[in-house]
């Protein structure tokens, strides 16, 4: 049986939150009933029984938010903005796992530590402290025992996922692997070393850029000194959401939507720099992660999740982004194949016409209008209509633009994101065309050239020998002929087989009509025997095809 049995008593506890919420798929698929093809509930009951099921599962909707090339748009909405109702763990028991930790007393490191959590989420809890060298810091703490919830509940949903495997639905979308896929992401979680290192590499890689002034974006430090796996500590970064802090120009003069103009403009430049020439970007900037800070600055905080691009797919959206603005749907289909991971049966002329009928609601739309998050959620329902497999890492990218735009729009509704995106557009291009170190790339393209004009001629050479010696060959396989083939082959053996039959019988009556002797009488029959043998043999096998008609 599959691991479904191992955990007996958090079954009956996730029967019972289905029952009461009418997902009667899942349902008969944890009793073992009938199921049928799966059916997910509609986004709002799904998000209330993630809620329901504890933080695990909340965890596991909040990465499903990520991957809009297998979930609707509705759906993404829904757990986009998935919170689990989750009480903060008490003072007492959050010591006991600081003290844990650090393996040393608490007033060795900390001066002060205020006991009640700025926030608390489904698998950590975060407090002010101040340390002893007198630095202000935010420490997040790992809530007790979530380690051990988690490992429970993985049981569950590997076995759940082995069970949907069997049908069409889990082998289309190989469930199995993004069963995979989400638990291991959900263990990296647990580990803050790793968010610490994401954070760090962040910091330095933002540390320079020819697209905005450095000391304008601040990354918060971490204390290696005190962090753990199931302990963050990082600099206290005094400010408020960006949505809800008081917005003062930075010089006199100024006014306050144009301070707004260039805090936008600094987001949409960091980031941009994050996804199309570092691959390695921030892929939850909600409000809550943007920070305004009392300097003036602007602050990004919770790395917990990140999103990496290699230079082959950053290259591919560039070239996707200019596609959109042109309205050109056959390039866009063509890169979508460039992008996915396997093409197997795709029709191309239908992957145009959906993005013709997509594109088409912008003819008449002012480019400053429009929404390019929306265009590239639109791009992965494309995908996963025609059953095209794009990387996992781009439902994070699309995550991640869909919430800087938001925040954005909200931020500053008079924004042009067009304007935003135009200049960096061209430097993108600019540095594909010549890169960044243009000699480099000059040298690089004069080896391309010289390789080219090396083998060119040994190719021509060898394709006119083909030609004049005949030995040329193309080859063909249409998919469509192959049953016509099969059924002319078939065919031709059954008139073949025939006619053999037909000459036995004939050669049999000749030799029968002259037989003077016995052998010659006997090889007659032999000869009728075996004609009539294969001849019913011929009969019957007609009859079997079911094709007489």
């Amino acid at each position: 049986m599959f691991s479904l049995t191992k955990t007996s008593s958090r079954q009956r506890e996730i029967i019972e939150i289905v029952f009461s919420n009418g997902w009667y798929y899942m349902r008969g698929l944890l009793t073992g009933g009938k199921t049928g093809e799966p059916q997910i509930p509609p986004p709002e009951v799904l998000r209330k029984i993630l809620v329901e099921l504890g933080p695990f599962y909340v965890k596991l909707g909040q990465l499903l938010s990520t991957r809009p090339d297998l979930l609707s748009p509705d759906y993404i909405q829904a757990l986009t903005a998935l919170q689990a109702n989750v009480p903060p763990v008490t003072w007492e028991a959050i010591e006991v796992v600081i003290k844990q930790q650090l393996q040393k007393p608490i007033e060795e490191v900390f001066t002060a530590i205020n006991p009640i959590p700025i926030a608390a989420g489904s698998i950590a809890q975060i407090h002010r402290t101040t340390l002893k060298d007198g630095r202000e810091a935010a420490i997040k703490v790992q809530r007790p025992a979530i380690d051990k919830i988690v490992a429970q509940d993985i049981i569950l949903i590997k076995g759940i996922a082995e069970l949907v495997s069997l049908t069409e639905f889990g082998q289309n979308y190989d469930v199995v692997k993004l069963a995979e896929e989400f638990t291991q992401a959900v263990k990296a979680e647990l580990d803050f070393t790793l968010e610490a290192t994401y954070t760090d590499q962040l910091r330095q890689n933002l540390a320079q850029s020819r697209w905005f002034d450095p000391q304008d974006l601040v990354i918060p430090k971490i204390y290696w000194d005190i962090t753990t796996e199931k302990l963050l500590a990082m600099e206290w970064l005094e400010g408020k959401p960006l949505l809800d802090a008081e917005i003062f120009p930075s010089q006199e003069g100024q006014l306050v939507s144009d301070r707004k103009k260039e805090i936008t403009t600094l987001l949409f430049r960091a980031f941009f720099q994050q996804m199309y020439l570092d691959g390695f970007f921030h892929a939850d900037p909600h409000p809550g992660n943007v920070f305004y800070l009392q300097d003036g600055r602007v602050a990004l905080i919770d790395f917990g999740m990140i999103g990496c691009l290699d230079p082959r797919t950053q290259q591919i959206l560039t070239e996707m982004l200019l596609a959109i603005v042109d309205l050109d749907a056959g390039t866009c289909s063509q890169l979508t194949l460039e992008l996915s991971e396997s093409v197997e049966s795709i029709s191309l002329a239908r992957l145009t016409a959906d993005y013709e009928r997509m594109l088409r609601k912008y003819y008449n739309l002012n480019l400053t209008q429009f929404n390019f998050s929306e265009v590239v959620y639109q791009i992965l329902q494309i995908a996963r209509n025609n059953k095209i497999k794009v990387p996992g890492n781009l439902g994070l990218y699309a995550k991640s633009l869909a919430n800087l735009e938001g925040l954005a729009r909200q931020f500053n509704p008079e924004i042009n994101v067009l304007d935003e995106v135009k200049p960096l557009m061209t430097d993108l291009f600019r540095r594909q065309l010549i890169g960044d170190t243009p000699l480099q790339t000059s040298l690089r393209t004069v080896l391309d050239l010289k390789s080219i004009y090396l083998k060119s001629p040994r190719r021509i050479e060898t394709l006119l020998d083909r030609l004049s010696s005949e030995t040329l060959q193309w080859n063909f396989k249409i998919k469509e002929l192959e049953p016509v083939r099969k059924s002319l082959e078939s065919s031709a053996n059954r008139l073949s087989f025939s006619i053999v039959v037909g000459s036995l019988i004939i050669g049999a009556a000749i030799i029968s009509t002259g037989a003077q002797t016995q052998q010659l009488s006997l090889i007659s029959n032999i000869l009728f025997a075996s004609a009539s043998l294969l001849g019913l043999w011929l009969a019957i096998s007609i009859l079997r095809s079911g094709r007489l008609k």
